[in-house]
């Protein structure tokens, strides 16, 4: 157990420039760390090994951080784990970070990578809601803006958010109106959106070629946040005379993708797939 791993100082290192740290609390916040390595339980007699001090200075260390929420202690194994507080501070400061100070960088990255405008967007009941948006420097571009809405069931990034539903919240959605209208020409049931969106949602992804708006194609992906829930998406739009199946579903919708994996990893995602999960994996609709 080594409780220095990413530690900047020990109480051991400080020097005269460090007169203000506070070494117990920098044993504590080591105890915290080492607790959320690869090994997620340690003993007392562990821990204080880890920190260099006796079992009675641990012990201190340890009922304090479990009286505050912290830590917990198994009295049956005789080991500490992180406790609930700690996540509501990792909620408190993702919370306080906003969504597109986060996204901003990575779609200007996406934008310089494939040469089209990026974009991300949030579901407000039907409508899919324009946050951010990073142009193309080409002389043709789509016409959306930040704050633009959009139907949701007709567009890339509506699709992707609308798929992070469970159905029956899609049907309550929808429940007045048994048919949704797609671009004003073509009418598609309730049946016939639901089975579209548990495509989008096995993909992970929905790619769109001159959809809502003719000569435009679209790539989007969903944007998680610790929880996996989806929070937002982005996508980015493409001229389709520009570019060919071939590409939108290759090099384009890769680098759709990267972007929004960093962007949830930003937002705390820690799983190896945070684009896969979906309601329907965790409950029957």
């Amino acid at each position: 157990m080594n409780t220095n791993a990413g530690t900047p100082h020990t109480a051991a290192e400080a020097t005269a420039d460090d007169r203000y740290l506070v070494p117990a609390l920098m044993r504590g916040f080591a105890i915290l760390e080492a607790l959320t390595g690869e090994r997620r339980e340690a003993t007392l007699s562990e821990i204080a090994s880890g920190l260099g001090v006796t079992r009675s200075s641990a012990y201190r260390l340890l009922y304090t951080l479990e009286h505050l929420g912290y830590v917990t202690h198994d009295a049956r194994t005789k080991t500490y784990a992180l406790g609930s507080q700690v996540l509501h501070l990792g909620y408190g400061y993702l919370a306080s970070r906003d969504l597109v100070e986060v996204a901003m960088p990575h779609l200007v990255r996406l934008r310089d990578r494939t040469g089209w405008s990026a974009h991300l967007g949030e579901l407000h009941g039907r409508e899919i809601v324009y946050l951010a948006r990073v142009p193309t420097r080409r002389s043709i571009a789509s016409t959306v803006h930040v704050g633009t809405r959009l139907p949701a069931h007709a567009t890339t990034m509506g699709r992707v958010l609308l798929s992070g539903l469970a159905n029956e919240d899609i049907r309550e959605l929808y429940r007045d109106d048994a048919s949704r209208r797609y671009n004003g020409r073509q009418h598609v049931a309730l049946s016939e959106l639901l089975a579209q969106l548990a495509e989008d949602r096995a993909n992970g992804f929905v790619v769109q070629n001159s959809g809502h708006e003719p000569g435009i194609a679209s790539i989007a992906a969903p944007i998680r946040d610790m929880t996996g829930q989806i929070v937002a998406a982005i996508n980015i739009s493409v001229v389709a005379l520009f570019t060919s199946d071939a590409e939108l579903n290759g090099p384009l919708k890769a680098e759709v993708l990267a972007a929004a994996a960093a962007i949830s990893r930003d937002l705390g995602r820690t799983s190896a797939d945070p684009l896969s999960e979906g309601p329907e994996d965790r409950q029957t609709a």
